[in-house]
């Protein structure tokens, strides 16, 4: 975390650069009034949305709150709505094209699950299972597994160094989404 903030100013450099080399682009394609309309068109949608995005992610996390449901798909729905609206409403060619792909549905769709790997990915597995509902797993059969020795204790299974055969009740399966 401290080395991705240590290269933000970095990247907000590049970013003023790439936003003032496609502005000159853009000027010379379709001239210099019709670059100016474009981007304060785009900002004031995005302050449109802001409002609006705003307002449906609290009545959703309400919403879910209220109903009992886990409300952490409304919530990372509502962030990456929020952060396609403030991307559009700050002036610019660079940044109103990734607000337009977190706002319109297929982009929002792939960050939203981003967001929760991300958030699943940091916080331990029962505060995920509180945000985001319970996991769904997929549980396959496999060959059954020798029965313990008569001088280990039944019970769980008891693990030991690699390669060694699996003594108890074993179930394979992965985390599906």
């Amino acid at each position: 975390m401290r080395r991705s903030l240590a290269l933000l100013p970095l990247g907000l450099l590049l970013l003023a650069v790439a936003e003032i080399s496609v502005f000159v682009a853009v000027v010379h394609a379709i001239g210099a009034l019709w670059a100016l309309l474009i981007i304060a068109a785009s900002s004031v949608a995005g302050l449109v949305l802001l409002r609006r995005e705003g307002i449906r992610g609290w009545r959703g996390f309400r919403a879910a709150a209220e109903a009992g449901r886990p409300p952490g798909p409304q919530v990372s729905n509502s962030l990456v709505g929020l952060l396609g609206a403030l991307l559009l409403a700050v002036p610019g060619f660079v940044s109103a094209v990734a607000g337009l792909l977190l706002v319109l549905p297929p982009g929002r769709i792939l960050a939203r699950r981003g967001v929760e790997r991300a958030t699943e990915r940091r916080v331990p597995a029962s505060v995920a299972g509180d945000l985001f509902g319970p996991r769904h797993v997929r549980v396959r059969q496999s060959a059954p597994v020798d029965e313990p020795a008569p001088d280990s204790p039944s019970g769980p299974a008891t693990f030991g160094p690699p390669g060694q055969i699996v003594q108890g009740e074993v179930v394979e399966g992965e985390i599906v989404r």
